[in-house]
C-alpha cells in the first residue's frame, strides 16, 4: 500500500463536516455547520432556474462571468466605497475555502511564515500546509476575544509574509475594531506584509458594530487581499459562490491557479448571484433584524441551561464554556454526548486552536436556524434536564 503526500499526513478532515455527519447518522439536529435550514432568497432560486433554462449550463470565462464581475465591484463600492476593476481585480471563486487556498499558493514560499489569529476556521491551515509555509499563531483572549496589540507586534518578522484576518470572526462572532484593524494595517505596512481577509459575513453584524474592510484603511489596498462570497448572506452554502479581490499583479497569479484549479464557479449560480447582489437594502435590514433575533435566542438558551457565553458581535455562531458540567472530560466528549445522547450536533472548540487545550472547554453553536429548530433544541436539552442527568 502507497502512503499518502507528506503534506497532507497531519491532516484530517474538518472537524465540522465530521459533526454533520455524526448529527445526520444520529438524528440530531445540526447546531455545528454553517448550515441556514431555511429557504434562500426567491429572487435568487428563480434566478438559477432561469439561468439553466437560458442554457446557461457550460463553462463560463475563468474569471466569472462580467456581469457577476461588474455586480461585485459595484456592492463594494456602493457599500466602503472600495472600486476594485472588474476586468482585472475581480476573480468569482468556487467558495471563500477555493479564494484562501488560492491566496496561500499565490503568495508565500516554503519556509516563508504566515499569521493566523486563533481560534480560526479549520481551512486555514491547510491552505499554509499546501504552500509549504509555516503558521505562526496570535491568540484572541476569551471572554471578550480582543485582538493584544503587543502580542500581534510579537508574531511579526522578516519572515512573515503573509497575515490571515477573519472579521466578522468565525467562531468567536468578534467585530474586529478600526483600533485593531489600524494596529495590523501598521504592522503589514511595516514589514511588506500581505493581508488575507475572510469578510464572508461583512452584511451579518448585530447593535452598533460595523464591518471595516481592511483594504480601505491607509496604505492597505495594495496590500489586500479582500475575499468573500455569497454564501451566508443569502443562505446558498452549496451553491459555492465567492470571490477574490486584488490588485492587478496579484490578480493575475490568483487568475491562473484559478485557472488550473476550479476552471470557473457554478455557471447557473453565477447569473443568480448578480440578482442577489441587486436586492434592495431592505433585504439586508430585515436579514440582520432576523439574525439579531436568533442571535438572542440561542444566548438566553445556553444561559438557560448554565453554558458561559459572550454575545456575538457578527456572523452566526457562538462560543460558549461548559466547564461546569464536570462530568464531561473535554470538548469532544462532550461534543460527542450531545449528539449521541441529547441529539444536538456542535463543534468542539480545540478544534479551532494549534494548542486544543485552549479550547479543552467549549464548543461552537451555529445559529443560522429557524424558530422551529431552536424550539427542538431547547425541548431536547430541557427532556435531559428534567430526567436528572443534566446537560
Amino acid at each position: 500500500m502507497y502512503p499518502s503526500a507528506k503534506r497532507l499526513q497531519e491532516f484530517r478532515t474538518s472537524v465540522i463536516r465530521e459533526m454533520t455527519r455524526l448529527a445526520i447518522k444520529h438524528k440530531a439536529i445540526n447546531m455545528a455547520q454553517g448550515l441556514p435550514d431555511f429557504p434562500s432568497p426567491p429572487e435568487l432560486i428563480r434566478a438559477a432556474s432561469v439561468a439553466m433554462e437560458e442554457g446557461h449550463n457550460q463553462y463560463t470565462n475563468t474569471w466569472g462571468i462580467p456581469e457577476l464581475r461588474q455586480a461585485i465591484s459595484n456592492n463594494l463600492q456602493n457599500l466602503y466605497d472600495l472600486y476594485y476593476d472588474p476586468e482585472e481585480q475581480i476573480t468569482v471563486t468556487c467558495g471563500v475555502t477555493e479564494g484562501i487556498v488560492l491566496a496561500m499558493l499565490s503568495l508565500v514560499n516554503p519556509g516563508d511564515e504566515v499569521i493566523v489569529i486563533e481560534p480560526f476556521h479549520d481551512n486555514y491551515l491547510p491552505a499554509i500546509n499546501f504552500a509549504q509555509a509555516k503558521p505562526v499563531f496570535v491568540r484572541l483572549e476569551p471572554p471578550f476575544f480582543q485582538l493584544d496589540p503587543e502580542r500581534l507586534r510579537a508574531a511579526f518578522s522578516h519572515k512573515t509574509k503573509a497575515i490571515i484576518v477573519n472579521t466578522p470572526h468565525n467562531p468567536t462572532g468578534r467585530v474586529f475594531t478600526r483600533e485593531e484593524l489600524n494596529s495590523i494595517a501598521s504592522l503589514c505596512r511595516e514589514f511588506n506584509v500581505v493581508a488575507v481577509t475572510d469578510e464572508i459575513y461583512d452584511r451579518i453584524t448585530f447593535d452598533e458594530h460595523q464591518h471595516i474592510p481592511l483594504a480601505t484603511l491607509d496604505g492597505m489596498f495594495e496590500q489586500t487581499l479582500t475575499i468573500s462570497g455569497l454564501s451566508k448572506t443569502f443562505s446558498i452554502t452549496g451553491w459555492r459562490i465567492g470571490y477574490v479581490c486584488a490588485p492587478a499583479n496579484l490578480s493575475a497569479a490568483i487568475r491562473t491557479l484559478h485557472d488550473f484549479t476550479t476552471i470557473c464557479a457554478p455557471a447557473p449560480f453565477q447569473y443568480a448571484a448578480v440578482a442577489g447582489l441587486k436586492l434592495p437594502e431592505s433585504f439586508f435590514e430585515t436579514q440582520k433584524q432576523a439574525y439579531t433575533t436568533r442571535r438572542d435566542r440561542i444566548v438566553k438558551i445556553l444561559e438557560e441551561y448554565q453554558f458561559i457565553v459572550q454575545p456575538p458581535q457578527g456572523a452566526y455562531y457562538i462560543m460558549s464554556d461548559f466547564s461546569q458540567y464536570s462530568a464531561h472530560a473535554d470538548d469532544y466528549e462532550f461534543a460527542k454526548y450531545l449528539v449521541e445522547e441529547v441529539g444536538i450536533a456542535v463543534v468542539p472548540g480545540s478544534s479551532f486552536y494549534s494548542t486544543p487545550e485552549l479550547g479543552r472547554n467549549t464548543v461552537r453553536w451555529s445559529f443560522a436556524k429557524k424558530t422551529e429548530t431552536f424550539d427542538a433544541v431547547e425541548q431536547r436539552l430541557h427532556l435531559k434536564k428534567h430526567r436528572g442527568v443534566g446537560v
